[in-house]
């Protein structure tokens, strides 16, 4: 079963960039229009993973990922800070609980990279806690 990623952007052509280049990789995509619709469909579906834009209408990123945080049904999944500002500051969106952050406009190998090493780090956490051990014990 593909993983799944959920998508919130309000622009159109940045939904669809990053769709392309997640179903090229075979991944299931789920695409919200704000961060609204983000925490509806995020406590809705449980995604493996969620790509947040910085600058949304209705809630903003740094708000959806406080209310993700805050939800035990959602607070596991891995989200990437996905922004126009090539100025990111890193210690920002530590802040804010994203695990990740890309600029916009994306380069393919580095989503690609990004999303695997996040799904990556997901599943060794979720086998360790499904069979109760962790390295070097």
């Amino acid at each position: 079963m593909p993983a799944s990623i959920l998508i919130a952007d309000d622009y159109d052509d940045n939904r669809e960039l990053l769709r392309v280049i997640l179903l090229t990789a075979q991944y299931e995509v789920i695409e919200a229009h704000d961060g609204l619709e983000c925490l509806k469909l995020a406590q809705e579906h449980l995604p493996d993973l969620i790509m947040v834009d910085l600058s949304m209408p209705k809630l903003d990123g740094a708000e959806v990922m406080r209310a993700l945080r805050a939800d035990v049904r959602t607070c596991k999944i891995p989200c990437v800070l996905v922004s126009g500002y090539t100025e990111i500051d890193p210690s920002r969106s530590v802040e804010a609980a994203f695990d990740a952050y890309l600029t916009k406009p994306f380069r393919t190998g580095e989503v690609f990279e990004t999303v695997e090493n996040l799904l990556l780090e997901r599943r060794s956490k979720m086998s360790v806690v499904e069979t109760g051990t962790a390295l070097g014990d």
